[in-house]
Formats: C-alpha cells, structure tokens, sequence
C-alpha cells in the first residue's frame, strides 16, 4: 500500500541558497508534480471553501501560479500584486522593507472595488513584509482581506505574528523552522 503523501512531501528543502546558512524551501518541485500541485491548491483554499470571495490576489511571483489556480476552483477573479514598473496600465503602490533595502509592489488601480472580498495567496510567509504591502494595497482599493493563505510558513521569522497582529487570518500549510 502506498504511502499518502503530505504537501510537504513535495517540497524540496536546499542547503545554503542564497546564501550560507539558508535552507530555501524549494516549492517548484511541488508545482510540478500533479498529485502535488492538486493537494496544495485543495489545501490551500479549504478554509475559505462556501466564503464570499470575490477576488484572488497573488504576490508576485510564485503567487501568481497558486493565486490563479486558486480563482479557478473558486470561480472568482484573480489579481496580481508585482514589483514596480511590471504592471502596463495606471497603478498604486506601496513600499517595504527588505532584509537589506527596500522594495515597491504595485497593483491597477481598478482591479479591485470598494466592498470586494478578497483572499491573498503566496508561497511563502517569512517576515510578512511583502504580504503586509500586498493588504495595504487591497486596502487602499477599499478590498476586505477575508484571509491570507500560503503555502509555508517560517514562523521563527515573525511573519504570521505580523498578519496576526493586524487582524488578519493566516493559513499555512507547512511550517518549518528557521530561516
């Protein structure tokens, strides 16, 4: 009898990348595997299945790919958030803090109205850094965060503490320690 596998199961752990120290939760090796890809996306949308959802919003860029198949299976639009200067038409932006810098996400400015309920999805909550721009940027459209769904969470780094802390419901499907 075979073994049921955990979504876990599917991601590849890399020792020391980017740098030293690191060990980088490689979900590429999730997405390509279809048992795999189908797990984490009924997983990941669980908790909001019979939610009024009206949008899907994905942070760029792994989030794009679970953000669309997410709307899917919803039945709802999909949005993404992206690094400054990605997106052809007017936007709004927001800045964040990196590790070392700081970086500026953007969205249309009509891709998401007043009252529109919406679910932000990602692969990874390390910080909260670039969720927490992502929900301002909703939040400036006048979007409702309904909740904030990713794949791992690195919880020694703060990140759902963060979302948490601003009164947000965060899902993740793995956890794993340290950075």
């Amino acid at each position: 009898m075979t073994a049921v596998k955990s979504v876990a199961d599917y991601i590849r752990t890399i020792a020391d990348f980017p740098h030293e120290g690191i060990m980088f939760r490689d979900v590429t090796t999730l997405f390509a595997d279809p048992r795999g890809m189908r797990l984490c996306v009924d997983q990941m949308l669980h908790p909001y299945a019979g939610e009024p959802i009206d949008k899907v919003v994905g942070l760029e860029a792994r989030g794009f790919i679970l953000g669309g198949a997410i709307a899917h299976q919803l039945g709802t639009g999909f949005v993404p958030i992206r690094k400054k200067g990605k997106l052809p038409g007017t936007v709004i932006s927001e800045a964040y803090t990196l590790e070392y810098g700081e970086a500026i996400m953007e969205v249309h400015d009509d891709a998401i109205q007043p009252g529109e309920r919406i679910l932000l999805v990602d692969d990874l909550l390390a910080t909260g850094g670039t969720a927490e721009a992502g929900i301002k940027l909703v939040e400036r459209l006048g979007g409702v965060i309904t909740g904030c769904a990713f794949i791992v969470d690195l919880p020694d780094l703060g990140g759902r503490k963060r979302l948490e802390g601003l009164g947000f419901d965060v899902h993740a499907l793995v956890a794993y320690e340290g950075a």
